[in-house]
């Protein structure tokens, strides 16, 4: 049988533990005893984990061997900001098929008020990535950056930079992916409700990002984050 994973919140040696609403919802959702064994990841590994110890806000684990961990690919979803019910879904999603890190971006048709609210959304969608990630057995969250603007993102861009446009008619994703260099990082940005402006469009190809097309359909941003993301990393592991 599967064992459920955990993202460890305190590790030192081979103890570990998870505190807070955390551990509140293994005690009390699902019902933890001591000697129930689970897969902890504790940052850098994955380790088998027995609990010793469980209290309303605390549950403490001995670590055992380490899991064999799965291959991944270094993934960064650079992800404008949009409606957030509907953010949050691709936060999780994205984060379920394996990104590495998202990097929310205020665009220029971001709504007002969602890019004055954004800053403080940031706490929620980690613990969303959190969760996500432990339902897919990652051995680690995406990390979920500040909301940043569009300069943030070009000045500290390497690597394979893929930007999803409706303007783009000849370049799909598939033949980017299959065609192009793959170097040690992968970025991929997706436009907000409206797409991109032309400026935004022109500052990222002069920046070396690579334009590319889903097809013909025009997709929701939610559904483009997560196809997009689900065709690299299934073309690639």
């Amino acid at each position: 049988m599967t064992r459920r994973r955990w993202i460890a919140d305190e590790v030192s040696g081979d103890r570990a533990a998870l505190v807070g609403e955390h551990a509140d919802h293994l005690v009390r959702v699902l019902r933890a005893r001591v000697g129930q064994e689970f897969d902890i990841a504790t940052g850098a590994k994955v380790r088998r984990g027995r609990i010793t110890r469980v209290a309303d806000d605390r549950v403490e684990f001995e670590l055992g061997g380490e899991v064999p961990a799965a291959s991944t690919v270094n993934l960064t979803l650079v992800l404008a900001v949009f409606k957030f019910d509907r953010m949050e879904w691709a936060i999780e999603k994205c984060t379920e098929l394996g990104v590495s890190r998202i990097m929310p971006l205020i665009a220029r048709r971001t709504d007002a008020h969602l890019a004055a609210a954004a800053a403080k959304r940031v706490e929620r969608w980690r613990r969303i990535a959190l969760q996500a990630a432990e339902q897919s057995r990652r051995a680690a969250p995406p990390e979920v950056a500040a909301p940043g603007e569009l300069g943030e993102v070009l000045g500290r861009a390497s690597g394979l930079r893929i930007l999803l446009a409706e303007a783009e008619r000849r370049t799909h994703l598939r033949e980017i992916i299959g065609t192009a260099p793959v170097t040690d990082e992968i970025l991929l940005a997706i436009g907000p409700e409206g797409g991109w402006t032309d400026d935004e469009l022109k500052r990222f190809q002069q920046a070396g990002w690579i334009p590319a097309s889903l097809g013909n359909a025009i997709l929701r941003a939610e559904t483009a984050a997560i196809a997009a993301t689900a065709i690299i990393l299934s073309s690639l592991t």
